[in-house]
């Protein structure tokens, strides 16, 4: 069947690339999404935080395999360790914010969300694959809070590309089977303004460690002009990813003993993702524009695992699957996400000031059907053991306005609003409850440009992210009365560029009256309220142009300060937040020159605690001690033969490191061995 759909869309593309190339030569659409930074040249300028964009280029010399390969070189990430399929489950921490399945950023593609859903469960089972993106923004600061809630940590925007006219080709290949196979086909009309494009990927890998996947992704794309001043886009996306992957890692022996098999071949990861984005744009006067997203996304997640006896020091002892007792089970949840964001901005003088407001409403609804299946065979069916059907909605209003108080210096004060109510029901036990809260947020920013090529940037703002469902209503439908998570937040930063030389500095303070700890249920550990705790640290982004092609670049993120303050409920006070790694840097040394593009980055993470108590040697099992520090070398190369003909390829772990990268959720997970991948892509006129 996945088979038929692959053929069905390649064939498609074919006509789409015949069809549109022969339209005439169009000047470039920009077609209408919602951006974190924007395109303008000095939209970085404006934001009152830290800001990071990587490029389209900056892609093409990394050679990503996955997203999270990309923002590793952003400062102030850390990327928890791999449990599978090259990046297809992230886990992405900002500024010392445990990065487990990226519940403490707020995760977008073209500026709608992408998480499963946003108060029922904000853990992230997806993550889009980076060879159809243009560009990724990063967002810190208070600007952040425009876009949603659970965006403490910071903001992240994955760019899809903009459709291209012609028919393009790529392949790549490496170890440990991996294959893609990429078709790309668009085109634009002058007539009418219209641009069209189909992006179809198919992935697949047998896995370092055993634990392979079969990847497809299906992107079509489209937008006209509707008359000289609106514009309407279309989005469609469809994935389908099944990694034979677990909770499961290695014991401490297996570890010892290089053990390289999966050690849960039973366990299997199938996600199935379906999405629609219908974006308006609208400029209705000089200097005033109405932007609208409709969104809607389906997210399946099937996590079948074999039931576990023991953990032992050299191994796990599972259920045997003899057709007597339950062995298998299938934790098994289907996500509906629909919204709408609309904002209108307007540029205006009023006292002799120029400014620029913003205004925005989003309507939010989302549900979860979560069942637990129950099996006595190795077949994804069985006996229906629990089963949950949740929702939630949520209404918010954003407010803005930029006070350029003098040329060179403005204040940003705003507000967010966001009123949402959570229904949790047992369909076995016909039990239900519910939970309302409304949260306000405020903050306040600066930027002064001191001269052309230096500017200061601060921002106070005040950080929210709801209780997760299964935490703020019991079992048996009791609103818990849980506060959401609060954090009082202030940075202020130095960036510019002169003479090849650029720099954007930050030192930033996180303080939680209550930080929700999420931990895995399925690991068999409850989630709690972390109480109070502290984040505290520095940014550091370099880049210099050596000359003769040459350049270097390199960041460094510090965090001195991560730590529980005072009785907390998970660690005893100064313990240092798991996960946590106190420095994070990056070098890389790049050259470019006639179409050729190389770079040699060496990537730094200091040592990390597993758990809340801090505990330092490691247990009998391996879910707990320290992980020590990690450094890996990379190597990436591109070259463009001719306007047509591009070759590419990577090597990742180059000196074949072997390291411990989490002991989350159950387990040591290694990180990836050395790996290599080559490729090329051909691109038809």
């Amino acid at each position: 069947m996945k088979q038929q759909k692959v053929a069905w869309a390649s064939c498609f593309a074919l006509a789409c690339g015949c069809s549109l190339a022969l339209s005439v030569h169009a000047k470039e659409v920009e077609l209408p999404r919602l951006d974190i930074v924007g395109r303008e040249e000095n939209a970085r300028s404006k934001i009152p935080g830290t800001v990071d964009v990587i490029n389209q280029q900056q892609l093409e010399i990394l050679q990503p395999l996955s997203i999270q390969d990309a923002l590793k070189t952003v400062p102030g990430i850390n990327i928890r360790g791999d449990e599978g399929g090259l990046g297809a489950i992230p886990n992405i921490g900002i500024r010392g914010l445990n990065p487990s399945r990226s519940q403490k950023v707020l995760l977008l593609e073209d500026g709608a969300p992408i998480h499963p859903s946003l108060f029922i469960s904000s853990a992230s089972y997806y993550s889009p694959p980076v060879d159809r993106m243009s560009g990724i923004e990063i967002l810190k600061g208070a600007s952040g809070l425009q876009y949603g809630p659970s965006n403490i940590g910071g903001v992240i925007n994955y760019l899809t590309k903009t459709p291209e006219e012609g028919f393009k080709l790529s392949a790549k290949a490496g170890n440990y089977g991996y294959q893609l196979a990429q078709i790309e086909a668009g085109g634009k009309s002058e007539s009418n303004g219209a641009v069209a494009g189909i992006n179809i990927i198919k992935s697949e890998s047998d896995g370092y460690q055993g634990n392979g996947f079969k990847m497809y992704d299906i992107l079509f794309k489209g937008g006209v002009a509707i008359d000289q001043n609106q514009w309407l886009s279309l989005k469609y996306t469809h994935y389908d990813n099944n990694i034979n992957t677990s909770y499961v890692g290695l014991r401490p022996d297996q570890y010892n003993n290089n053990f390289s098999s999966n050690p849960a071949p039973n366990d299997y990861f199938i996600t199935q993702r379906n999405a629609v984005d219908l974006n308006h744009s609208w400029e209705l006067g000089e200097g005033t524009k109405l932007n609208t997203l409709l969104y809607w996304s389906r997210l399946g997640r099937d996590y079948w695992r074999q039931g576990i006896t023991g953990r032992k020091v050299d191994k796990t002892v599972f259920n045997s699957c003899n057709g007597s007792n339950d062995c298998m089970f299938g934790r098994n949840r289907e996500f509906q996400m629909l919204g709408l964001d609309s904002r209108v901005s307007q540029t205006y003088s009023a006292m002799g000031i120029q400014n620029e407001f913003e205004f925005g409403l989003r309507l939010h609804t989302e549900t979860q059907s979560n069942q637990l299946v129950a099996s006595r065979s190795f077949s994804k069916s069985g006996r229906l053991a629990g089963h949950e059907e949740n929702k939630a909605n949520s209404i918010a209003l954003f407010a803005q306005n930029r006070f350029m108080l003098t040329k060179d210096f403005a204040i940003t004060p705003g507000i967010r609003i966001e009123s949402y109510n959570q229904s949790r029901n047992n369909i076995l036990t016909e039990k239900s409850g519910s939970a309302k809260n409304v949260e306000t947020v405020p903050q306040i920013g600066a930027t002064w440009q001191i001269d052309p090529e230096i500017q200061i940037y601060s921002s106070v703002y005040k950080g929210f992210a709801p209780a997760q469902l299964a935490t703020a209503i019991s079992e048996k439908g009791i609103d818990q009365q849980l506060d959401p998570e609060r954090s009082t937040n202030f940075e202020i930063g130095l960036r510019g560029v002169d003479a090849g030389f650029s720099y954007d500095a930050a030192v930033f303070s996180m303080n939680f009256s209550n930080q929700i700890v999420n931990q895995s249920l399925a690991a068999g550990i409850t989630k709690a309220n972390g109480g109070q705790s502290l984040h505290q640290g520095m940014e550091l982004a370099l880049g210099y142009e050596l000359g003769a092609g040459w350049g270097l670049n390199g960041n460094l993120t510090y965090i001195p300060v991560a730590k529980f303050v005072g009785n907390s409920s998970m660690g005893g006070d100064g313990n240092r937040i798991p996960y946590t790694a106190k420095m994070v840097s990056n070098l890389g040394v790049n050259y470019q020159k006639n179409g050729f593009n190389t770079l040699l980055s060496l990537n730094y993470l200091s040592p990390q605690f597993a758990d809340a108590a801090n505990t330092s040697l490691p247990n009998s099992i391996g879910t707990l001690g320290e992980i020590p520090s990690i450094t890996t070398v990379n190597w990436s190369a591109h070259y463009a033969i001719d306007k047509s003909w591009k070759v590419f390829g990577a090597v990742n772990n180059v000196f074949n490191k072997r390291y411990v990268a989490s002991r989350s959720p159950d387990g040591i997970f290694l990180g990836a061995p050395l790996n290599f991948q080559a490729g090329m892509s051909y691109q038809f006129f």
